[in-house]
């Protein structure tokens, strides 16, 4: 986290406003308190949750499916590869949509989305496997955008100092999701049926929504600023900022730009291009393995119950959460070690020119990061 901003911070140049003149931005960010900002926060972390718990809810039950809809499993498996690839285009959409329309109906016209296919897919009959593979895609529609605008919502509402703690709870949710969400999955279709994934799947998206148009305010400064807001960005019940004062002066000084409506421009960015496909082969293997383990347990051990078939998913999810914290941990330990270290050599030198360890151009971003990492490779292939 502390990586994060420090890199923010180090690519923000010199002459831009918003780096010259940091007043009117803490103002504006200043328009909730510290603890409407934290509702704000874990209101937005629980929407996040549906992106991860409603794709891997779905995997205890693919041996059910298949007897269900009298399909092989690797149909059934289709199904989760349709749901993948919608999901990594639906925030290409949603997500620009959001810096245009609002993050309040954005987030609840996936909610939207997300309930509606979900009652579909509980009701849709078993002689249409077709209508299953389409309403898995309407749901990953619905469901995937949620970490993108969630992620808008915090850089809306933080400053560059709280927003370290507010990603901390925001990243919960899709930690967490790929722990509980086969658990759940499994305890449903072993006890209720299948079709109850679906059912609570859509109660609870239908809460989240509840919650969005009762509470939650508009946090785009170009709307949440503006003096007479359309009733899409308004809260029913307007407990949240309602004690701030908007002033045309913190209106007009707030630099704010517009977001660009075509989102496929930034894979004119080799870098992006780069970590891209690095992330799209580790996302790959990852599901790989997740979306078979059902399938392989119940031909390795068949006196597994989908309920015990959702309990071996814990590995996985605990893995990951486990994983985060102590990845983070030892990266700011690294990038703080390597610092100190430089500008100890640097003073030990008495070198006169100015040196900032911190920017970006002088950060040996890649060797810090990947130093560890070929330590702990090296000893596992020893043993």
């Amino acid at each position: 986290m502390a990586h994060v901003q420090d890199k923010e911070t180090s690519t923000m140049p010199a002459e831009s406003p918003l780096a010259s003149t940091p007043e009117p931005s803490r103002e504006i960010n200043d328009r909730f308190t510290k603890n409407e900002k934290w509702f704000i926060v874990s209101l937005t972390a629980a929407v996040g949750l549906f992106s991860p718990l409603t794709a891997n809810i779905y995997f205890p039950a693919i041996p059910t499916l298949s007897q269900a809809f009298h399909k092989p499993t690797e149909l059934i498996n289709l199904t989760v590869t349709m749901y993948m690839i919608l999901q990594g285009v639906a925030p290409m959409v949603w997500g620009p949509l959001s810096d245009n329309v609002g993050r309040r109906p954005t987030s609840a016209g996936c909610m939207i989305i997300l309930a509606l296919s979900c009652v579909g897919l509980a009701l849709v009959p078993t002689s249409a496997f077709w209508l299953l593979m389409l309403l898995r895609c309407l749901q990953a529609a619905g469901s995937a955008s949620t970490i993108a605008i969630g992620a808008g919502v915090i850089g809306d509402i933080s400053t560059r100092a709280e927003r370290g703690g507010f990603f901390g709870l925001f990243t919960i949710g899709p930690m967490v999701g790929p722990t509980i969400g086969p658990v759940i999955g499994g305890a449903l279709s072993d006890h209720l049926g299948w079709r109850s994934i679906f059912w609570f799947l859509c109660i609870s998206a239908s809460m989240c929504l509840l919650m969005i148009v009762v509470f939650q305010p508009e946090t785009l400064k170009t709307l949440s600023d503006a003096g007479r807001r359309p009733i899409l960005h308004r809260p029913i019940v307007p407990l949240i900022g309602r004690n701030k004062q908007t002033s045309n002066e913190m209106t007009t000084t707030a630099t704010t730009r517009r977001a660009s409506k075509n989102p496929f421009r930034i894979f004119l960015n080799f870098d992006v291009d780069i970590l891209l496909i690095i992330s799209a082969l580790s996302c790959a293997v990852f599901y790989g393995v997740i979306t078979t383990i059902s399938t392989l347990f119940v031909k390795a051990y068949p006196f597994l119950s989908e309920t015990d078939i959702g309990l071996c998913f814990l590995a996985i999810g605990g893995g990951m959460t486990v994983g985060s914290v102590l990845t983070g941990r030892v990266l700011d330990r690294e990038y703080q070690h390597f610092k100190q270290r430089a500008e100890k050599c640097s003073t030990e030198k008495g070198s006169e020119t100015s040196f900032d360890i911190t920017r970006e151009e002088n950060f040996p971003l890649e060797r810090v990061r990947l130093l560890r990492l070929c330590a702990v490779h090296n000893r596992l292939l020893n043993k």
